[in-house]
């Protein structure tokens, strides 16, 4: 049943098993989605994608498989006219049944639908007498008269049957696509690791009942320490220059983050990092942070990630004074050396095209400082960056 869809969904990739498929058959077995392709869309979706930034393939293979399934083509003049008697009867309400029954009933209706195809030698739009697109008549797409009959209509104009799977309201969660709020939190919950913390306040169920079986059925409540999300990041943020081009991404991944995690702290830098970063734009002249402060405050067990172009002048990297900005003492490499010898987990996030890395020296510069820790800011590469983050360098 429906064998060519299973194959449709790994043509776009989904690597839907033959379980999760006997799945979806059960469900159709027990008529959970009967006569109803936006309940089978939602009921299949739910079934065989546990993913959810695959729901736009999905959408693809939907679109691809039934398409053409909500509409008829009637203009070949071939028409199926027991099929679309029991389903007007089927699916009219009484109100549009009682419609209908005005113009003269169903008999009527469709002896006047045959009439204007017989008449009828090309495409109309507008009008109230024609079938066509647009205007008043009861036949056609698009339309607006209560009492329609919809023919060759692709999509959905006045949200009566809606194609949802034509609106692919999930395309922006393709691996290949620059980054969004939506996108960056479901990466991040990649990063979402529980650590067991704290004192044993959780009940925990499993062992509780097995213990207590064991026990010839007198209850043997056991606890568990309760968990709670030890995952802590740190954030530095390139801004100005050329990240002006990429702010968006860079607020989007900010409050994604913030949306995400408890226990964040960022600062902003320009280019490469010095001695002393800011957490107020306004005042970075007068209220830098010591990068020192920072290895010596935040424990070697926080996750780093930079967030930049790093498309610079090589030697803002490479040599003291190189800065553009003050005079640095010691340089850029330096600093990032010392970042990256503190904290045992980082990656560098580049909102720049992959494409054109190889065009600029000092981001393969950074890039090697970065033991090759360096990601694109798509969702792919930071799903990529992620599986990183998680190890040590």
């Amino acid at each position: 049943m429906l064998l060519d869809f299973f194959f449709t969904l790994r043509k776009h990739k989904l690597k839907t098993t033959i379980t999760e498929w006997l799945d979806l058959m059960d469900a159709m077995q027990s008529e959970l989605a009967h006569a109803d392709i936006d309940a089978f869309y939602y009921l299949s979706r739910t079934v065989l994608i546990k993913d959810e930034s695959k729901y736009d393939r999905f959408d693809q293979a939907f679109a691809e498989y039934f398409e053409g399934v909500q509409a008829i083509d009637l203009f070949d003049k071939e028409i199926p006219e027991d099929w679309l008697r029991s389903n007007m009867q089927k699916f009219l309400s009484d109100e549009e049944k009682a419609q209908i029954e005005a113009m003269g009933g169903l008999d009527k209706l469709m002896e006047t639908l045959k009439k204007r195809l017989e008449e009828q030698e090309k495409r109309h739009q507008g009008g109230n007498k024609w079938v066509g697109t647009g205007g008043t008549s009861p036949f056609g797409a698009d339309g607006y008269n209560p009492e329609g009959i919809r023919i060759g209509q692709k999509g959905n104009r006045n949200f009566s049957a809606v194609k949802v799977w034509d609106k692919r309201e999930y395309k922006n969660l393709s691996n290949d696509v620059e980054i969004g709020t939506r996108n960056i939190k479901i990466a991040l919950r990649r990063l979402r690791k529980f650590a067991r913390t704290g004192t044993t306040e959780e009940l925990d169920v499993p062992n509780t009942i097995s213990s207590t079986a064991k026990n010839a059925g007198y209850l043997d409540l056991k606890m568990a320490p309760e968990r709670k999300n030890a995952i802590k990041l740190l954030l530095f943020f390139d801004i100005g220059g050329s990240m002006d081009a990429h702010i968006q991404q860079c607020e989007e991944l900010f409050s994604a983050v913030h949306s995400e995690f408890k226990h964040i702290e960022f600062f902003y830098f320009h280019n490469c990092i010095y001695e002393g970063v800011w957490k107020d734009n306004k005042r970075r002249s007068n209220a830098l942070i010591d990068v020192r402060s920072i290895i010596n405050k935040y424990g070697s067990d926080y996750k780093v990630i930079f967030v930049g172009d790093a498309t610079m002048g090589p030697y803002e990297i490479t040599y003291p004074g190189g800065s553009v900005e003050h005079w640095n003492e010691e340089p850029g490499s330096v600093w990032m050396e010392r970042l990256l010898n503190h904290f045992d987990y980082a990656m560098w996030l580049n909102p720049q095209s992959e494409g054109y890395w190889q065009y600029h020296a000092s981001l393969q510069i950074m890039k090697s400082i970065m033991r090759d820790r360096m990601y694109p800011l798509t969702v792919e590469g930071l799903t990529d960056g992620i599986k990183t983050l998680l190890k040590r360098k």
